[in-house]
């Protein structure tokens, strides 16, 4: 239907100072970026200063729906998670293997659990370069991944 059959075309009207305000926040949002990006002010870093214990595992699926907890040093089975156990390490290594799916990564190269100066806690993949800090996630679930660092360090 043309406009000649009695519809109308709303024309839309944009104040030009609206479009100036809305291009001056846009160059201001950049510089922004741009000036915290180079100096570092303004911006917010989760710096791990150096990392005070570190142990690497590898964690294998079993058969039975459990994951099998190895210290790839010595290939010694840490311990075992009974299937539908402990749901946070589960969702997290799910998490984790997922990652390394989509880079095609097998579930050879082991993860490593690092605890660091400032109290944090974090699950590293080394294979893809992604890392879990456990912390925001509450002192019982640190706690496990603490325990499993305990385990794998015993000879």
């Amino acid at each position: 239907m043309s406009n000649a059959e009695g519809h109308a075309e709303a024309e839309i009207i944009i104040p030009k100072g609206a479009l100036r305000a809305a291009f001056a926040l846009v160059a201001f949002a950049l510089l922004a970026a741009g000036v915290g990006r180079i100096t570092g002010v303004g911006t917010v870093r989760s710096d791990h200063v150096v990392a005070v214990q570190s142990t690497a595992l590898r964690f294998e699926d079993r058969a039975d729906g459990g994951i099998t907890v190895v210290s790839p040093a010595t290939g010694k089975v840490v311990t075992v998670v009974a299937a539908g156990g402990d749901g946070f390490l589960r969702t997290v290594l799910r998490s984790m293997a997922f990652d390394r799916q989509r880079h095609a990564i097998g579930s050879g190269p082991a993860f490593t659990i690092n605890r660091w100066s400032d109290g944090h806690l974090t699950l590293d993949d080394p294979a893809t370069g992604r890392q879990i800090d456990l912390a925001p996630f509450g002192a019982d679930n640190m706690r496990r991944f603490t325990g499993l660092m305990a385990m794998g360090e015993q000879p």
